[in-house]
C-alpha cells in the first residue's frame, strides 16, 4: 500500500489549486479490490456539489496517473465529508466546537479509549471534550486515531445544504 503522507503531498496542492480544503485521504481495501478516498470541502460552506467531484476527480486522475504511486489497482473515490463528517484536521475541533462526537484515541487518556460528548474547542494542540461519562477531558490532538461528529438536529441545523431545489418535487402512486 501506499505512504499516506506521499499522497497528501501529492494530492493536497491539487485540491487546493481548484480552490477546496482536503478533509481526508484514505487508502483501504484488499486483494484486487482497492479504494482511494478523497475527502475535500468548499471552504466557505463545508459542503461539495457533485460537479464539484468530478472536477477534483479529473485533476486527480491525471496526476495520479502520471506519479503512479500506488502499486495495486484502485478505484477513485471523491466526495464531501458529509453531515456526520470525520474530525481530522486540528481546526476541525475548533470549527465544530458545541456539538456532539465521538472519539477514538490511540493511547490511554484520563483511564479511556473511547470518548462521546461534546466538542468543546482546542487548547494548544490538546482537544477540550466534555465526556458523557468521563466529564471534562483534555485530549492530545495527536493521540485522536478516529473522530466524527455525530448527527443529532443541532447538527442538521448548521449544516444546511447548499441548496434544496427539488427536494420535495416527488410523486406518489396512489
Amino acid at each position: 500500500m501506499a505512504d499516506i503522507a506521499e499522497l497528501t503531498a501529492l494530492i493536497e496542492p491539487e485540491v487546493k489549486a481548484l480552490g477546496f480544503d482536503l478533509v481526508r485521504i484514505k487508502l483501504f481495501g484488499s486483494g484486487d479490490e482497492h479504494t482511494l478516498q478523497i475527502m475535500a470541502e468548499r471552504p466557505e460552506t463545508k459542503q461539495l456539489v457533485i460537479e464539484d467531484c468530478a472536477a477534483i476527480s479529473r485533476r486527480l486522475s491525471d496526476v495520479l496517473d502520471e506519479a503512479d504511486p500506488i502499486e495495486e489497482a484502485y478505484r477513485l473515490e471523491v466526495s464531501s465529508p458529509g453531515i456526520d463528517r470525520p474530525l481530522t484536521r486540528l481546526h476541525d475541533f475548533i470549527e465544530w466546537a458545541g456539538h456532539e462526537a465521538k472519539i477514538a484515541a490511540t493511547e490511554t487518556v484520563a483511564g479511556r479509549k473511547s470518548f462521546r460528548g461534546l466538542l468543546q474547542g482546542v487548547d494548544g494542540d490538546n482537544i477540550q471534550f466534555k465526556d458523557v461519562k468521563a466529564g471534562e477531558v483534555s485530549i492530545p490532538f495527536a493521540l485522536v486515531g478516529d473522530a466524527k461528529l455525530l448527527l443529532t438536529d443541532a447538527l442538521l441545523s448548521a449544516t444546511m445544504p447548499l441548496s434544496s431545489d427539488g427536494a420535495d418535487e416527488f410523486e406518489t402512486e396512489e
